[in-house]
């Protein structure tokens, strides 16, 4: 079978060679060469709504490529797309290029100027792999999703105690319910403890993904717990010290491999930025900010905006904050926090109504919230505020918030 190679390539010298070598290659099908970011992001969504075994083996990307930098579109390839595998060709052939090209999703690096050699070899490596890739995600079993990519949502907090665990578990069972296939992910590392508050004791956890390069479905089957919900949980571990051994490459890793088959990734950060969790954010579709309406956490959510700006994780205007216990009353209301903030503001805001939650939080069964009450009918409003359900089970009649960060150009 020929291998499919997508050239992406702004430059049309570029162009010309590249695509000369390629058709040198045996067993090489070239496709019809792509000259911008958006239009090779268009043409694989166009490609994986069909099937996933539509996509080509191969994207070799060249580093002239433009709009979106270089490494930013093998991030999106690779994130959207992780059954395709992708070549760089680049004049900067440094460890340091190497090593980001790594991580952000690229399988091989070709240096300048092009050798016939060295294309053979890393388009038969990346081929390879790319076929071993499919072949577990055609015997992945029937609840696999192989769409252009799940929407992935992160939940974080401006300071402990907000509620960011009960935000993200009703806004995973809110897309569970439903039809859509639910990861949830308990990325608070050291303190999380998912598994407390719907009830569960696991044996396994993210930690165990940590060192697995490519993680095939069936590993990914093994290391989650399906709960009576529906949903699949992937826990903190039990010793928060092994938090560690989750890295920010393992994390985006994971991530990865989660939004390859769930139609909807929500993953709880907790109220401590690590290197797993700003990894998490960084890749998100949608970043969620909880507070509470009290000068302590506003303050907090603020430093955090600051600190992820800083850190180049998300932007102000990509963050969207989501305001737990508000009520009439409170001397800070939501507008107030958004312009504090400088970020997008959720529409639905969750009442303080903790009468609703105690028997359930102390019952360890926060997934069984009366649905007539106003926390729960609140979160699930939320989630379809969010696009996180199918439209016949909730209204989406905000579409998606202004802090999704999927473009338009290729959003799924």
């Amino acid at each position: 079978m020929p291998t499919r190679i997508l050239p992406a390539v702004g430059d049309a010298d570029a162009v010309r060679s590249l695509t000369t070598l390629l058709s040198q290659l045996p067993d090489a099908e070239p496709l019809a060469p792509v000259v911008d970011s958006t239009q090779l992001v268009d043409t694989l969504a166009r490609l994986a709504a069909d099937s996933v075994d539509e996509l080509p083996e191969v994207v070799v990307v060249h580093e002239r490529i433009g709009p979106v930098p270089a490494l930013e579109l093998i991030r999106e390839v690779a994130l959207r797309f992780p059954a395709v595998g992708v070549i760089l060709v680049t004049s900067d052939a440094s460890p340091g290029l190497f090593s980001a090209a790594m991580d952000s999703g690229a399988r091989g690096v070709i240096a300048l100027p092009l050798s016939y050699d060295e294309l053979a070899s890393r388009v038969q490596a990346v081929a390879t792999w790319s076929v071993g890739v499919r072949r577990h995600l055609g015997h992945g079993g029937t609840d696999v999703f192989t769409g252009a990519g799940g929407t992935v949502v992160t939940v974080s907090g401006a300071k402990g105690g907000v509620g960011t665990t009960l935000v993200a578990l009703q806004l995973a069972l809110a897309s569970q319910a439903s039809g859509r296939s639910t990861a949830l992910v308990d990325m608070d590392l050291q303190a999380g403890d998912i598994a407390s508050f719907v009830d569960v004791q696991f044996r396994r956890s993210v930690v165990d993904l940590a060192a697995i390069t490519d993680i095939s479905p069936r590993v990914l089957a093994d290391a989650v717990f399906r709960h009576d919900t529906g949903l699949a949980l992937l826990l903190a571990p039990a010793e928060g010290e092994r938090g560690e051994e989750v890295t920010d490459r393992a994390a985006r890793q994971i991530v990865s491999a989660l939004r390859s088959r769930y139609e909807t990734v929500v993953i709880d950060c907790g109220a401590q930025t690590s290197g797993a969790s700003a990894a998490a954010v960084e890749m998100a579709d949608t970043a969620l900010l909880v507070t509470t309406p009290d000068v302590v956490a506003v303050r907090g959510a603020k430093r955090v905006v600051r600190m992820w700006d800083r850190l180049q994780i998300r932007k102000a205007e990509e963050t969207t904050v989501v305001v737990n216990r508000t009520s009439r009353s409170a001397e800070i209301q939501p507008p107030l926090i958004q312009k504090i903030t400088g970020t997008a503001l959720a529409t639905t805001a969750i009442p303080a109504h903790f009468k609703e939650l105690q028997a359930a939080v102390d019952a360890g069964r926060l997934h069984e919230l009366d649905p007539r009450g106003q926390i729960r009918q609140a979160l699930f409003a939320l989630a379809g505020e969010l696009g996180l359900v199918k439209a016949q089970a909730g209204s989406q009649k905000h579409g998606r918030l202004r802090g999704d960060r999927r473009r338009k150009d290729g959003g799924g």
